[in-house]
């Protein structure tokens, strides 16, 4: 996918694996605006609950993230309030579907929108991350809502013994819970012509760095970086991986 607008132009493309599963729980998808030249929005979502219970918490994600951004108006509407939205109404849709599911459904979410003036704003919950990129550096990367980033960040544990650890998967907070889901809100702008932005799901950020991620990203177009990344996690997982998933965009000079 392509979007042109004065002096730039997003480039963008999303990869989906099931990884060594038994079901594909991971949903993905990138939407540039219809009315808004040059804005575009880009959400992933980690299913978590059994064969149907994950997969459709995922897809209330995408489908709630689908109509708040066509009602988005980007001269007028604050895109961290629509935001905000996606996380609070994807999580009460994943609560009532919870009623017929086999299993309690529950999701996390990683979500980002790029306004025409290539200010990005971003959103998370759960340990799906988002990147951003200038060439190969990492500017920034999303803290997890889990149990090992909750020692990371108490100097308990280093990122390295994180990957490693038995409760690795143990998240803090997610969608479709019990309890309020967190809401952590960011501004990553405004973009540079050369950034990317990278949203993905533990399955693949569990075996790439920061490093591989953004030269990766840096070196490719945005569809081949993110077959490199799939193939990369599905080589290191050893037959083990789980579901993983990614959305990127890349803001490119025209011509």
């Amino acid at each position: 996918m392509t979007i042109a607008i004065s002096g730039h132009r997003l480039s963008a493309a999303t990869a989906l694996h099931r990884g060594d599963r038994t079901y594909q729980q991971d949903q993905v998808a990138v939407y540039a605006h219809g009315r808004s030249p040059g804005c575009a929005m880009a959400v992933l979502a980690d299913g978590m609950g059994g064969k149907s219970g994950g997969r459709k918490a995922a897809d209330q994600v995408i489908l709630t993230a689908q109509q708040l951004f066509d009602r988005f108006s980007p001269n007028g509407d604050d895109p961290s309030t629509m935001l905000k939205q996606l996380v609070m109404e994807a999580h009460l849709m994943i609560k009532l579907t919870a009623i017929t599911a086999e299993e309690e459904p529950h999701s996390t979410v990683a979500g980002f929108v790029v306004m025409p003036n290539r200010h990005c704003f971003a959103v998370h919950a759960g340990d799906s991350r988002i990147y951003h990129f200038r060439a190969a550096e990492m500017m920034f990367r999303t803290s997890d809502h889990s149990y090992v980033q909750r020692l990371i960040d108490d100097g308990d544990l280093t990122e390295d013994e994180a990957n490693n650890h038995p409760q690795s998967n143990l998240l803090t907070g997610c969608l479709g819970t019990l309890k309020e889901p967190p809401v952590t809100l960011n501004e990553l702008g405004p973009l540079e012509v050369g950034d990317s932005v990278l949203a993905c799901s533990d399955g693949l950020w569990h075996y790439l760095s920061p490093l591989e991620l953004g030269s990766i990203a840096h070196a490719l177009p945005p569809r081949e970086a993110g077959e490199m990344m799939i193939a990369k996690a599905r080589e290191r997982a050893r037959g083990s991986g789980d579901n993983l998933s990614l959305a990127l965009i890349r803001v490119e000079p025209l011509g």
